[in-house]
């Protein structure tokens, strides 16, 4: 069988020792296939021995976003069609890719400019120079369509500071740069217009020579993050043992004068869970907090891999989030079931004993 094409969609180019890999889909916001991450998964296997390649940068073309993530109408219409296998190969694709970038044996610097959600958090989050810009606005937003935070994202949130990986994962919230360093999702803040001489400076190998350095050069202090002011009703709340615990904490907290006139608050943490399907909330807050005790990486892609499989093939509230978000647009979900007190006492357990036809790796 000869080797797939290469797809336009994916610009691959070495320059000076830099291997870039630029996502140019500007019109989807640079939205990942199949077809595009196995192109990028070819780059990576080809550079990683490769003596003429000492870096990997990854960017995207278009002044909206690196990466808005998976290409979810595709994966919308392929499921809807009965295609799970192929579903089921761009996750395994996916998650592959995510493992590449975090292990890769050399410096893998991506520029996290604009949206960047979901798979963009996947390549993006896991590598080893994170930049983001006073433009980036990071986000896990899967509860939101109706399924799990995936790509390792459920690692990064684990990892977060207190409970604020609880919080983003189940209310979809959008992190500015302030906030992505703060939580661990980026390391760096450099204004956009200064990316250009980023990548220059990567090339020439200025003195200072290592990329966190020469990163450094043009990194800027951020503002303090706004998860900071929210630490302590987040931390009260999302501690809760249950989802229903959490709901019921976050109206008492609601009632308080305290943090009422505040972007992020209690009372709009709980008005977006109750947008949510009960299904997605319950088995993402089982997710993060399960990854927190697990060793790496690659077994938080294992867990996700299961639990994407599990949605993929035995849940509406996927087809049905993607469809009302993203497809027919009207933002009127009908989740099954509707309500936390329909929900099976052992969803949980369905969904993290499921195993997929094949194993991830």
């Amino acid at each position: 069988m000869s080797a797939p094409e290469a797809d336009p969609r994916i610009r691959v180019r070495v320059r000076d020792g830099v291997g870039r890999i630029t996502l140019d889909r500007p019109e989807a916001i640079n939205a990942v296939d199949l077809s595009m991450l196995t192109t990028v998964m070819a780059a990576l296997d080809t550079w990683r021995e490769d003596p003429e390649v000492d870096l990997i940068v990854f960017d995207g073309v278009g002044d909206r976003g690196f990466s808005a993530g998976g290409d979810v109408r595709a994966l919308y219409a392929g499921i809807g069609a009965g295609e799970v296998r192929d579903a089921e190969e761009f996750f395994r694709t996916e998650y592959r890719m995510n493992a590449a970038i975090a292990e890769y044996p050399k410096p893998v610097i991506a520029f996290a400019d604009g949206i960047t959600m979901g798979g963009g958090i996947g390549m993006a989050g896991h590598a080893h120079v994170r930049i983001v810009t006073e433009t980036s606005r990071l986000a896990m937003p899967e509860t939101r369509i109706g399924f799990t935070p995936d790509a390792g994202g459920s690692w990064l949130l684990a990892r977060a500071p207190g409970r604020i990986g609880e919080y983003l994962a189940l209310t979809s919230d959008a992190m500015d740069a302030a906030d992505a360093i703060y939580a661990g999702f980026a390391d760096h803040l450099v204004p956009r217009a200064d990316l250009p001489a980023v990548l220059h400076a990567l090339e020439t190998r200025a003195d200072p020579a290592t990329p966190t350095e020469l990163v450094l050069l043009f990194d800027e202090t951020p503002e303090e993050s706004g998860l900071t002011a929210a630490r302590a009703w987040i931390d009260d709340a999302f501690s809760r043992d249950t989802l229903p615990g959490i709901l019921d904490r976050l109206r008492e907290l609601a009632a308080d004068a305290r943090w009422a006139a505040d972007v992020r608050s209690p009372a709009t943490a709980l008005a977006a869970l109750e947008e949510r399907p009960p299904t997605a909330l319950a088995v993402t807050l089982a997710a993060i907090r399960s990854a927190r005790a697990l060793p790496g990486l690659r077994a938080a892609l294992e867990q996700e891999f299961r639990l994407i499989g599990w949605f993929a093939t035995t849940q509406p509230d996927m087809l049905e989030g993607i469809r009302a978000q993203m497809v027919d647009k009207d933002r009127r979900p009908r989740w099954h079931p509707a309500t936390l007190a329909e929900l099976p006492a052992d969803i949980v357990g369905q969904a993290f004993s499921h195993e997929n036809p094949r194993p991830l790796f």
